[in-house]
């Protein structure tokens, strides 16, 4: 209830007149059955707009302490978190990947849509990273159609670290359902997980018009800065 409350009554009418979204292939997203939305990740908006825009729930998974801050920071994250559709998952310790698959499975059998990041965060410099093969396991155990959506311009609406968003018009495009029922039977194996997840990787580079680079976007946060050169 909450989740419909906040797009179609509260949140959701104010968002589309103020950053007019401007949405091409919608048509591509299935009006039933189960769906993976496999995005680019530009800004924190983007689990905002992106549900926006399609009349079915969307939903993403999230790391716990999201839903368990103190103070009325905290509630208000816990609220807005709950009301976007966001399922919380322990993201801590080796099973994490597992339990994150395991709540997406479940929304995907249950007929619905599951959003996903491929790239497993937020671009740091707005260009396209590796994706993880996530994605890939998701829809070989599901056998769920994935579309390929493009984030095109919210890192310049949310640049990081930015706590004031821009006024612009937010754009996004979906691109044609990828199937993969020929690969039935092989989730685990890696070589085919790989193969599927750079598919859609470069279904989404085509899409964005954005630089792919063939690394972990994760590898790059944790690179450790360059040195200053010494006299």
């Amino acid at each position: 209830m909450l989740y419909w409350l906040l797009k179609w009554v509260f949140l959701g009418p104010l968002l589309r007149v103020v950053y007019r979204p401007r949405v091409e292939g919608l048509a591509n997203v299935p009006a039933s059955g189960p769906v993976i939305l496999a995005s680019n990740h530009l800004s924190f908006s983007d689990s905002i707009f992106m549900p926006l825009v399609i009349r079915r729930k969307v939903t993403f998974v999230a790391k716990a302490e999201y839903f368990t801050g103190k103070g009325i920071k905290g509630r208000f994250m816990k609220m807005f978190f709950a009301g976007t559709g966001t399922i919380p998952v322990d993201r801590s310790g080796g099973r994490a990947a597992r339990a994150a698959l395991e709540t997406q499975l479940r929304v995907l059998r249950a007929g619905n849509i599951a959003g996903i990041y491929p790239e497993g965060t937020r671009s740091p410099d707005g260009r396209l990273y590796r994706g993880k093969t996530g994605v890939a396991r998701l829809a070989l155990e599901s056998g769920a159609p994935v579309v390929p959506v493009a984030m095109l311009n919210t890192d310049e609406i949310q640049p990081t670290g930015a706590l004031i968003w821009k006024i612009r018009r937010v754009r996004i495009r979906f691109g044609e359902p990828l199937e993969f029922s020929r690969y039935a039977g092989m989730a685990g194996d890696r070589y085919v997980e790989r193969a599927i997840t750079d598919q859609i990787m470069y279904r989404i580079m085509e899409l964005g018009g954005r630089e792919y680079v063939d690394v972990y976007a994760s590898k790059l946060k944790t690179a450790p800065a360059p040195s200053e050169p010494t006299s």
